[in-house]
């Protein structure tokens, strides 16, 4: 596994398993499963209602809370809200702490929403704080009002969608890009591109790894889901192989500033 240094000098693993859209049923299964293949970075949010799931699963996996990374993000808006929401999401999880807790999505009032993490940062409830879905302008309302820079800022990202604008506003503002949905949901038909099929064969892998590799070496965290064991060892395993500087000029070539679902619209600021 590949770590990645947050600008508070937390580590975060390259490649986490998201939950999002993952029945609560199913949840603690598909996590165990994740845990047991290697992951240490699980990503769930207030809004997917699996919080307390993911925290049942990391007990009952035996691994130690502190080598698991679990992000959550806030669903609402406003200081005294958030942070009652915060208490709220840790009592579902079980644990003391997130070591990330995300602004979902831009809100009516994300200074005094930011201000809830800042406290609860500074209270321990997690160790590191920033956003999900927020454009430069929305990113800059942050930076100009609160004292803390956000560490991330989740986005939608993946070869249709590179985020090149963002990337490098990121980049220039030392905060980790972070994407959702690296793989298009399937959309757009990439696991059947020509230019990815003839990557992929030169390195004995499949699409999809040459994806998450890319984006890995871009400095860019995915969070890739599947329901699948097996592809989601496939999805760990990418970091035994390195693309060329031709095999990444080809795949940036694929950009086409396209979103797969158009939300936030706010984003499209950023194309």
């Amino acid at each position: 596994m590949e770590f990645k240094r947050l600008n508070n000098g937390v580590e975060i693993p390259s490649v986490g398993y998201g939950v999002y859209q993952t029945p609560k049923d199913k949840t603690m299964k598909l996590v165990r499963d994740a845990l047991d293949v290697g992951y240490r970075h699980i990503d769930t949010a207030q809004n997917y209602s699996n919080e307390a799931e993911v925290g049942s699963a990391i007990l009952e996996s035996g691994i130690s809370r502190e080598d698991v990374f679990v992000t959550t993000k806030t669903q609402t808006s406003g200081y005294e809200s958030t942070l009652r929401g915060i208490d709220h999401s840790l009592e579902k999880f079980g644990h003391d702490y997130f070591d990330l807790i995300l602004i979902h999505w831009p809100t009516g009032d994300n200074v005094g929403t930011y201000h809830a993490l800042e406290d609860a940062l500074n209270d321990g409830k997690c160790r590191a704080i920033g956003l999900s879905n927020f454009n430069s302008r929305q990113f800059g309302e942050i930076l100009t009002n609160c004292a803390v820079k956000p560490a991330v800022n989740q986005i939608e990202t993946h070869l249709l969608w590179q985020q090149e604008k963002m990337h490098k506003f990121l980049v220039e503002n030392n905060c980790l890009h972070e994407s959702w949905s690296p793989f298009s949901s399937g959309n757009f038909n990439l696991f059947n591109n020509e230019v990815l099929l003839e990557i992929a064969n030169n390195h004995f892998k499949s699409v999809a790894q040459v994806i998450l590799r890319f984006l890995i070496q871009t400095d860019i965290v995915v969070l890739p889901k599947s329901s699948s064991k097996s592809r989601m060892k496939e999805n760990l395993d990418v970091f035994d192989f390195n693309l060329s500087s031709t095999e990444i000029r080809d795949i940036k070539s694929l950009n086409q500033n396209k979103s797969y679902c158009n939300w936030p619209y706010s984003m499209q600021e950023e194309i």
